[in-house]
């Protein structure tokens, strides 16, 4: 035992163990496109997730083994990752907008022995693949457990498969903004771990029910969402798509208690949230990323409860800290969950920052347990991504943040995200947050530039609410005045229509058009 959590535990374990003692409690929601809404038990899903094992095993799939899911979400995405836990095999989920490119690099990067993906993109996944995987195409809708493929051989008990706490379990890709995405390594222990570091964090009961519109194959919807509704038996209100205009009546119609978003889709939720819509009542937000104080409160409205700021990543899988302050505030990423241990070193030098100073986040933990277990094929970058201090082993995340005299900390940026303007360090994350508050503009992209007597200085991208009506230069530049410090206020506005993202909303700040 660790901290309370039985590490040794497997996640295939903690599915049985959830299925015999809430057999009859719903497990999965799951809304489509038109609206219609289907639904399963522990039990019901439990035999999916046996013929679906049953499946794998008839084409091949054996222990150890990868299996390729270019999915958006839906029921047989879940119904895949349990049984692929079931038999000792391990999913790849990725973007199910990956193209051709991205595909085939996937694919030679781990090797499957299936692959899964929608009917609709067919044709660009068989030219990925480009033969070297065997595949079957879905329709992502609740008839893939009726009458698809996955059920063809029915639910017949397969020779029973034992999976081990460190067998591999999930090969997650990061973002990739900057560089090719590295392959996240995880094990059936980390979502174990996970699963139960989570729902204790939010004090998860099984009549509470996650509403979960983020794409499943980040782990955001893994991690926060459906593994700790796992862990004690609750529900999961799953729908096909985020869809900003629709989300509150989602969550209304779903019965939802609990969500967890990022800042960029709770603007947009603001944005395009009828006026007079109602609010609804959740008891749980979390949210990741920066938002301004004003967003943060009109959320708080909206969704009958102050969103709490958590921080981690796919590699620290639980998360390492929250803001545990009451109410929650906007600008803190709070402190060390209960298990974790943290601290802020120098990027250069390794050594504690004082306090006051940015520092980066180095996080203290087990690799495989409730760490990641190593970067795919690359112990190089694995091995620079740790460092061990008085005889423990710290990942380094390669984020910022800064301690506030409370002991509790604020986010500050990735560290190429943090520019020297004259002198001064300036995070173009909370220039964003700040910017994006501005009256007429529905979301803002701030990146660097090169200056010959500050170094650096700020540029603005700003996405107008109204295409037709963008707020006037003058304006934005006097809520720059008011609203941050000299060193941060933007040295130039451009208007564009949209900013290039991430699946699950960062900015690809090098993506931005130069010359909009």
């Amino acid at each position: 035992m660790t901290d309370g959590i039985n590490v040794a535990q497997t996640f295939a374990e903690l599915w049985r163990e959830s299925v015999t003692a809430h057999s009859e409690s719903t497990f999965l929601l799951f809304q489509e496109e038109d609206g219609h809404t289907a639904q399963w038990t522990y039990a019901e899903f439990d035999r999916v997730v046996a013929g679906t094992a049953a499946f794998l095993k008839s084409r091949g799939v054996r222990r150890n083994d990868a299996i390729h899911v270019c999915l958006r979400n839906c029921p047989a995405f879940i119904a895949l990752w349990l049984a692929a836990s079931r038999i000792g095999a391990w999913i790849v989920p990725v973007d199910p907008a990956s193209t051709v490119r991205d595909i085939s690099n996937q694919i030679s990067r781990v090797r499957p022995a299936i692959g899964i993906c929608a009917e609709a993109r067919r044709d660009v996944y068989a030219d990925g693949a480009g033969g070297d995987v065997e595949f079957v195409a879905l329709r992502e809708t609740h008839a893939d457990l009726d009458d698809s493929p996955l059920l063809a051989v029915g639910t017949t008990p397969s020779a029973q498969v034992t999976p081990a706490a460190t067998d591999r379990l999930a090969v997650m890709f990061t973002s990739g903004t900057t560089s090719q995405p590295k392959g996240v390594v995880l094990t059936q222990r980390n979502y174990a771990h996970v699963a139960q570091v989570m729902s204790a964090c939010v004090g998860l009961q099984p009549h509470h029910r996650w509403l979960v519109t983020l794409p499943l194959f980040h782990a955001n919807a893994q991690y926060y969402c459906f593994a700790p509704a796992i862990a004690v038996g609750a529900s999961v209100a799953l729908t096909a798509r985020f869809s900003a205009s629709q989300w509150v009546r989602q969550a209304r119609d779903l019965s939802a208690t609990h969500a967890s978003l990022f800042a960029a889709p709770i603007r947009m939720i603001l944005a395009r949230t009828a006026p007079d819509t109602e609010p609804v009542s959740l008891q749980h937000v979390w949210f990741a990323q920066s938002l301004g104080a004003e967003h943060h409160r009109a959320f708080s409205e909206l969704a009958g409860c102050h969103p709490r700021q958590l921080y981690g990543m796919t590699e620290t899988v639980s998360i390492v800290t929250a803001d545990d302050s009451e109410p929650p505030t906007y600008d803190l990423i709070g402190r060390a969950v209960e298990g974790r241990r943290v601290r802020l070193i120098d990027p250069v030098t390794e050594d504690d920052v004082a306090p006051g100073e940015i520092g980066m986040i180095a996080v203290a933990g087990t690799r495989g347990g409730d760490l990641f277990s190593e970067y795919l094929d690359d112990p190089i970058t694995t091995g620079r991504s740790f460092i061990t201090i008085d005889a423990q082993l710290w990942f380094k995340t390669g984020d910022l943040a800064v301690a506030t005299p409370s002991g509790a900390l604020r986010f500050v940026g990735r560290a190429d995200d943090v520019i020297k303007v004259a002198g001064e360090n300036v995070s173009l994350t909370e220039i964003e947050a700040t910017v994006s508050q501005a009256p007429g503009v529905l979301e803002a992209a701030v990146v660097s530039r090169p200056d010959p007597i500050r170094d650096q200085v700020p540029v603005a991208y700003v996405v107008p609410r109204r295409k037709d009506e963008p707020p006037a230069l003058d304006a934005l530049v006097s809520w720059a005045e008011r609203q941050l410090p000299p060193q941060a206020r933007p040295r130039e506005w451009h208007f564009i229509d949209e900013l290039p993202r991430t699946s699950v909303g960062k900015i690809r700040r090098f993506a931005i058009p130069t010359t909009p």
